[in-house]
């Protein structure tokens, strides 16, 4: 059997009852796994649950185990378990991938019903109680279980399916290779006339190049030439204004030594001109100096004569 994923979980229902421990003489060995025991020790069937010793009462788990075979799982009781009171058909430890599977009903694994209802009521449970939470186990690992195979499919089904599978990929290879021989001709006719296509236009390319360049040459050298020229006209008419200038400033250089030269000429005629009226206005100023000084004496010599004929005409009286 191949199992596929199974998102089914499983629910822990805890009891609550005293705990009566059971004499340790009786269960020599505990149980840490799945052991197996002599068939002739079950007494009910049920749903495969390998169920293992817990240390602690108060805290029952499930394990869950994936394999190609049917899934098995561990309860923990609840208490200690011994060999003789709880054993199953299952004769690995651990679960084998190539064990074999009892045959009954095809899926099925079996355990003592009447070994979980002897430790139910050994733990305080009456045996109505018992038989119930047996067969509420019983359910609820046929539901379990039910779920699970719901999700597995047999070998030779995944034979079938693996065998349509490999039918429907050959039938796609040959579809491929038909349609590879039946276009793969055209393919290399349009490869063909693509690649003629390719050299035409690469050889009209060239000759499009060419002519570009050509153009391209002969528009460069014409410009080229031209700016000779230009050049050239530009040396010249710089040559004319050099010259153009050199005699315009010859020519004020010229006009510059002859103002010079008049108003030197001036400058001098000017300073003869100074020196003459300096000397003929010293002489104005000592003529008129000396006429000053002549009409004071005049007039000194004036007062004094009036002065002595007022002083002969006085004695004369």
């Amino acid at each position: 059997m191949v199992l596929k994923q199974c998102h089914t979980r499983l629910k822990v229902v805890v009891f609550n009852h005293t705990v009566k421990w059971y004499d340790p003489t009786h269960n020599q060995h505990r149980v840490s796994s799945s052991v197996p025991a002599p068939p002739s020790s079950l007494t009910a069937v049920c749903s495969s649950v390998i169920t293992t010793s817990c240390t602690k009462f108060d805290k029952p788990t499930w394990r869950r185990r994936r394999a190609p075979g049917p899934k098995t799982m561990q309860v923990c009781a609840g208490t200690h378990m011994s060999i003789r009171e709880l054993s199953t058909s299952i004769r690995a430890l651990q679960y084998d991938l190539n064990a074999e599977v009892p045959q009954s009903e095809g899926r099925k694994l079996f355990f003592d019903t009447h070994a979980v209802v002897r430790l139910l009521e050994e733990n305080g449970f009456t045996t109505q109680q018992a038989e119930v939470i047996v067969q509420v186990l019983m359910r609820m690992t046929n539901s379990n279980m039910d779920a699970i195979y719901n999700d597995m499919v047999t070998k030779v089904q995944q034979e079938i399916m693996l065998q349509r599978v490999m039918s429907q990929i050959a039938s796609v290879k040959k579809d491929m290779i038909i349609l590879e021989k039946s276009e793969f001709s055209t393919l290399l006719a349009e490869n063909e006339k693509v690649k003629i296509q390719l050299m035409e236009l690469k050889v009209q390319l060239a000759d499009l190049m060419n002519k570009v360049r050509s153009d391209t040459i002969l528009d460069m050298n014409l410009e080229k030439s031209r700016f000779k020229e230009l050049k050239v006209e530009n040396e010249k008419k710089l040559l004319e204004a050099r010259t153009e200038t050199l005699e315009m400033s010859a020519e004020q250089d010229r006009h510059l030594t002859q103002t010079n030269m008049k108003i030197d000429t001036e400058v001098a005629g000017l300073k003869t001109m100074l020196e003459s009226h300096k000397l003929d206005t010293i002489k104005y100023l000592a003529g008129g100096t000396l006429v000053y000084f002549f009409v004071l004496l005049a007039n000194e010599c004036m007062l004094q004569w009036l002065s002595l004929v007022r002083v002969g005409s006085f004695d004369q009286f």
